[in-house]
């Protein structure tokens, strides 16, 4: 057999070798400056929360305290409206409702009263023109015409 020359085999394998340790040793760099930047993001994150956020977020819970309170108030103030109103047109109703039967008794009486004028007018004129049957049929004629 003849023998073969393995040195440019041997060469091409150790320069690959040598630059798989080389990528190896890269990403292993890059892994590491990865978690470096990823720290130093975290870091700012953490100081931009510290100084901004947090005191917006405190106004913010504060505001919306307020506006609960706020809330709170008008609603119980329009539930107080609401009954006020109700209670002043329950006593609207009550009083109309009074006026009405006042009104009511009060032309029950005039229209009594105008009944017995009527019947004493149409009396007196029955007694003018003559009596007897005739007049009071007359006077009942007479009533009902007034």
């Amino acid at each position: 057999m003849p023998a073969v020359d393995l040195s440019t085999t041997n060469l091409l394998l150790g320069i690959m070798a040598a630059v798989s340790v080389l990528q190896g040793l890269v990403l292993i760099g890059a892994g590491v400056a990865g978690f470096l930047a990823y720290k130093r993001v975290m870091q700012l994150v953490s100081d931009l929360e510290a100084r901004q956020v947090a005191p917006l977020r405190e106004k913010v819970e504060a505001i919306l305290g307020d506006v609960k309170t706020v809330t709170a108030r008008v609603s119980q103030q329009t539930e107080r409206v609401d009954n006020a109103i109700s209670g002043t047109m329950e006593r609207v109703d009550d009083t109309a409702e009074r006026v009405r039967h006042s009104v009511m008794d009060k032309v029950g009486q005039a229209t009594g009263m105008m009944r017995g004028v009527r019947a004493v007018i149409a009396s007196v004129l029955a007694d003018v023109t003559g009596g007897g049957d005739g007049a009071r049929r007359s006077s009942a004629d007479a009533g009902s015409r007034l």
